[in-house]
C-alpha cells in the first residue's frame, strides 16, 4: 500500500481534462493494449472479490456489423468510427468463482439461491469494475465514450446469447479527435451534493 499522491499531471488525465469522446482518429488499438489495461483495472475493489464484469471488445468490422443495429440512432456513427466498443457485460453466475477468488470462507453460500443479492452484487461491482477501467484506460492513453443508448437484448443476443451474461452499458476506447470534443459540461460544487454528517 501507498500514501502517495497523484501529480496534477495524472490527474488531470484520468478526470479534469479528460473528455467523453465522440469523434475518432484513424488509430488502431493492439490486443496487448487491451490487456493491459485490463491487467491494472482488475486490482480494484469489489465485494467479496466477486469480480463479476466480463467484457466483450468489439474491434473487427465483423463484429462492428453486429453491433449497428444494437445502436440508438444517434450512437451509430460515433460507435462504428471508434476503434474498439467495449461491451461491460455482468456474469450472473460470478458467485461460482468464489471458492477462488475469495477462499476463506464459504462466499459461494450467500448467493445461491438469492437472486436479488446476485443481481444486485453483479449489476454494482461489474459498474464499478467498467469504472476502473474507464480510468486505467485514460490513464494509459486512450480515449472513452461510455454510453447507454442501446437496445440490451438485441446485444445480449448478438454477443452473450448463453444468457448467463447480461450488457451493462458499452463504451468506445480509442484516440479523440479534438474537433468532435464539446465544451466541459457544468458539474456540481461540492456543497450542492455532499453533506458530512
Amino acid at each position: 500500500m501507498t500514501n502517495t499522491v497523484l501529480t496534477d499531471e495524472a490527474l488531470d488525465i484520468i478526470f479534469r481534462a479528460a473528455h467523453t469522446a465522440t469523434a475518432w482518429k484513424d488509430l488502431k488499438i493492439e490486443g496487448e493494449l487491451l490487456e493491459n489495461i485490463y491487467n491494472i483495472m482488475k486490482f480494484g475493489p469489489t465485494s467479496a472479490n466477486a469480480s463479476p464484469l466480463r467484457i466483450v471488445f468489439v474491434k473487427t468490422e465483423e463484429a462492428k456489423e453486429k453491433l449497428k443495429p444494437c445502436l440508438a440512432p444517434n450512437n451509430v456513427y460515433k460507435t462504428m468510427a471508434a476503434p474498439v466498443t467495449a461491451i461491460f457485460a455482468y456474469d450472473t453466475e460470478f458467485y461460482e468463482h468464489l471458492p477462488r477468488l475469495f477462499p476463506h470462507t464459504d462466499a459461494k453460500s450467500w448467493f445461491v439461491g438469492n437472486d436479488t443479492l446476485i443481481k444486485d452484487t453483479a449489476f454494482r461491482n461489474s459498474s464499478l469494475q467498467a469504472a476502473y477501467f474507464i480510468v486505467a484506460a485514460r490513464a494509459m492513453g486512450l480515449d472513452c465514450g461510455p454510453m447507454s443508448g442501446f437496445d440490451a437484448e438485441k446485444l445480449n443476443a448478438v454477443f452473450v446469447p448463453d444468457g448467463k451474461l447480461k450488457t451493462n452499458f458499452i463504451c468506445n476506447l480509442g484516440y479523440a479527435d479534438p474537433s468532435g470534443t464539446h465544451a466541459r459540461n457544468p458539474r456540481f460544487e461540492f456543497g450542492e451534493v455532499c453533506d458530512i454528517q
